[in-house]
């Protein structure tokens, strides 16, 4: 590995998937990235459905995407642009070994 690489991983809601893939298709073209559904379950209720306080999980989309660290600001501060506000839940963790099989 050349420097050190990250996984970017955003959970986001459903309402904002369409406009997150645009957003990440200009953003990441090297090694393109992955989403999926899947429950988020937080202690804060704002924006829940009464079903979802219920069952206390809320459906969201997760993105991850493999990336360099010199494209990692440009990332973040292109997605605090596009989606300022919008309660996107986003963590960076270093990646120790990447490969394909």
């Amino acid at each position: 590995m050349n420097g050190t690489e990250y996984l970017v991983t955003l959970n986001i809601p459903p309402s904002l998937e369409e406009m997150m893939v645009d957003s990440l298709l200009l953003l990441e073209s090297e090694h393109g990235f992955s989403s999926f559904s899947v429950n988020g379950h937080h202690h804060v209720n704002k924006g829940l459905s009464l079903a979802e306080q219920v069952t206390g999980c809320q459906k969201c989309m997760r993105f991850q995407l493999y990336m360099s660290a010199d494209k990692l600001p440009y990332l973040l501060e292109q997605l605090h642009q596009d989606f300022s506000g919008s309660g996107i839940q986003y963590w960076v963790t270093p990646v120790i070994e990447y490969g394909i099989i």
